[in-house]
């Protein structure tokens, strides 16, 4: 989906707000319910996920953007903090979660073009995709992440343990 696209289709990507939170909420419910890409193993509640909102800010490198239409939350992106450390406080872990009906749609792409646009003070973005996630690696690929290393066996759920593939970006 091209900009034009996006803009036909009446898309608009802008800050995530305290009003999001249900939808967003709800979307990566979908995740940890139905597939293995989060390692949440159980639903969150918002109030749960608030102090995760709380970290968001509209000019530092910890941000969070969605895309939506006229009617939801399409999906959303976020920049958080690779690691509680103050060595690392210029990295930050990239994720985004579509719905499932608007995925291969350029909404992604149209997220993270926002996201790395706005990421002041970030040295370096790094993506944890649990595998296989063809789309995922290829959106990271898309946008200069280079394949660091895989973490085999990281995580357990759905009855299994999956392998987790470390991706790097260069952001300065």
């Amino acid at each position: 989906m091209t900009k034009s696209d996006l803009q036909s289709a009446r898309v608009r990507i802008r800050p995530g707000e305290q009003s999001d939170l249900p939808a967003i909420t709800r979307l990566y419910n979908h995740y940890v319910v139905e597939t293995h890409v989060t390692f949440d193993t159980a639903p969150l509640t918002v109030s749960e996920r608030e102090p995760w909102f709380l970290q968001f800010d509209s000019d530092g490198h910890h941000r969070l953007w969605v895309a939506c239409d006229e009617a939801q939350i399409l999906g959303y992106c976020t920049s958080t903090a690779l690691k509680a450390k103050p060595a690392y406080d210029a990295s930050v872990e990239v994720s985004v979660y579509l719905q499932p009906d608007v995925q291969r749609r350029g909404i992604g792409t149209a997220l993270y073009e926002r996201l790395f646009s706005h990421l002041p003070g970030a040295h370096r973005c790094y993506a944890l995709i649990a595998l296989p996630n063809d789309a995922s690696i290829a959106l990271h690929a898309r946008f200069g992440f280079r394949e660091m290393g895989t973490m085999t066996e990281a995580g357990h759920k759905l009855g299994r343990y999956w392998d987790v593939l470390w991706m790097e970006r260069n952001v300065s």
